[in-house]
């Protein structure tokens, strides 16, 4: 739509030159100021087809001035910008009626796109319902990946969409499920969360759906099953690829149905939740492997969100240091600050155990320090004594098998970097990992091949070929 107006309001000259060349050559009528007042004074006068505004402007708050436009210019679309890139920003951008926020620094390109769409829509995104926000951010993190999550989510915080969260252990998974809670429709209802993984299989059914008296030996008294608690509000489902397949079936039918039964009961109920759901396996190769259904994973991935380990937002890590210093001061001895080293040092760790693990080594060193500057040698020394399989609580936490091999390879390649073979790697690796898988899972099935050959989903020809090559002795166990 070229020939378009587009209102530019920006104290930054540099970024309204760039915006008025850029757009001009595209063909777009641009017109830029530094004040709030005057883009307020254009568009009273009807002027615009698009506006593009900072947040924080000299004499005046771009955010605030977006309910104003929209009430006196409901057709005006508008793109909101602030070097204040947090997920609050984003929130309330949304919420005010902004047709999309981007972040400072921005790419160009992407700024050109996200003009081209807004001018290309017919109509802009109704907005949600102003709420009162805490200045508590639920996130931390001003990298572009964290960006890209702040968008999708502030979108996302209107809506009753289903959402799933991908990302490893430790990287905030519920911290976003509860951001999505906190800051949406549905902030005045119960957030409720379960861990698929911490549960006994044969109490899913019942921890979910809630149980009737007498449904099972136990059931002394009538249930209230997870769903209940969370009417009106969110439940999140974490962990969500360890759900035994029965009760994925169940699950998946209520999804479909919209309402459920509990173990026993006849009567359905609504089920008036939005479902979050959150994992750190690869659900595809869950699929490929039997383990989870394909259609419950269309239904629950209707909004996929990935969070970003912390090795892949390393710009944001001392900011995140800084935040847990400070949370952990008042258990602390006062208020500590990182020196340059200290923060080189943070930037160069691998974070096997993301954010929480971050968040654990900052807790320790309030408590344990007494200086008020923290050097890299107090980081090396705690980095060095840390346990990768210590929880929040200081106990040993359960890591998955992918964590635990992951470990293991980067001490091996750090080991072992200056003699690592020219060539072969990959199939040396997988030699050293099938030998204690086939010999552990020979030893669970007390030596019986049919057995073991079925739980590794091989052919038995195949198991007895490598127990052979890999010289595999078998115990038949005691019993």
């Amino acid at each position: 739509m070229n020939g378009a107006t587009i209102l530019i309001a920006d104290d930054d000259r540099a970024i309204r030159v760039v915006l008025d060349q850029a757009l001009g050559r595209l063909g777009y009528d641009v017109r830029s100021t530094d004040k709030a007042a005057t883009l307020w004074q254009w568009i009273g006068e009807g002027q615009g087809d698009l506006v593009i505004t900072d947040v924080v402007m000299p004499d005046g708050n771009g955010l605030d001035l977006i309910p104003s436009i929209r009430k006196r210019r409901p057709d005006l679309r508008i793109i909101a910008m602030s070097a204040k890139n947090t997920l609050l920003t984003a929130v309330r951008a949304a919420e005010r009626g902004a047709f999309d926020y981007l972040a400072k620094p921005f790419d160009l390109n992407e700024l050109i796109g996200l003009v081209q769409r807004a001018l290309s829509r017919a109509e802009p995104a109704e907005p949600g319902d102003p709420a009162a926000l805490a200045e508590t951010l639920p996130l931390i993190g001003r990298s572009p990946a964290m960006q890209n999550i702040y968008r999708v989510m502030a979108r996302l915080m209107a809506t009753d969409l289903t959402v799933m969260i991908f990302g490893e252990s430790g990287t905030g998974k519920e911290l976003a499920a509860r951001a999505l809670h906190d800051y949406g429709k549905r902030r005045r209802g119960p957030f409720v969360a379960v861990n698929m993984a911490a549960i006994p299989r044969e109490l899913i059914e019942s921890e979910l759906f809630g149980h009737e008296k007498g449904a099972f030996t136990g059931a002394v008294a009538r249930g209230v099953g997870r769903f209940e608690q969370a009417a009106a509000g969110t439940l999140f489902l974490d962990e969500i690829g360890d759900m035994p397949l029965d009760a994925q079936t169940r699950l998946l039918r209520v999804l479909q149905q919209g309402e459920f039964t509990t173990v026993g009961g006849r009567i359905p109920i609504k089920a008036d939740v939005r479902i979050i759901a959150a994992t750190h396996r690869d659900l595809r190769q869950a699929i490929r492997q039997g383990q989870f259904r394909e259609d419950l994973f269309y239904r629950l991935n209707v909004v996929p969100i990935r969070l970003p380990a912390l090795r892949e937002r390393s710009e944001d890590i001392v900011e995140l240091a800084r935040h847990f210093l400070t949370l952990a001061a008042p258990a602390g001895e006062g208020p500590k600050t990182l020196d340059a080293a200290a923060q080189q040092r943070l930037r160069e760790h691998s974070w096997p155990g993301n954010v929480r693990e971050l968040e654990n080594l900052m807790r320790r060193i309030a408590v344990l320090y007494g200086q008020n500057v923290i050097g890299a040698d107090i980081i090396e020394i705690e980095l060095a004594g840390a346990s990768p399989l210590a929880g929040e609580d200081g106990q040993p936490r359960n890591e998955s098998l992918s964590e635990a091999t992951e470990r293991h390879l980067r001490q091996y390649f750090t080991a072992h970097r200056p003699g690592l073979p020219s060539s072969g790697l990959y199939e040396r690796v997988l030699r050293e990992v099938e030998r204690p898988l086939l010999g552990i899972t020979l030893e669970a099935t007390r030596g019986n091949q049919i057995k073991a050959a079925e739980l590794l989903g091989i052919n038995r020809n195949t198991l007895r070929k490598k127990i052979r090559e890999l010289d595999i002795e078998i115990s038949r166990g005691v019993g």
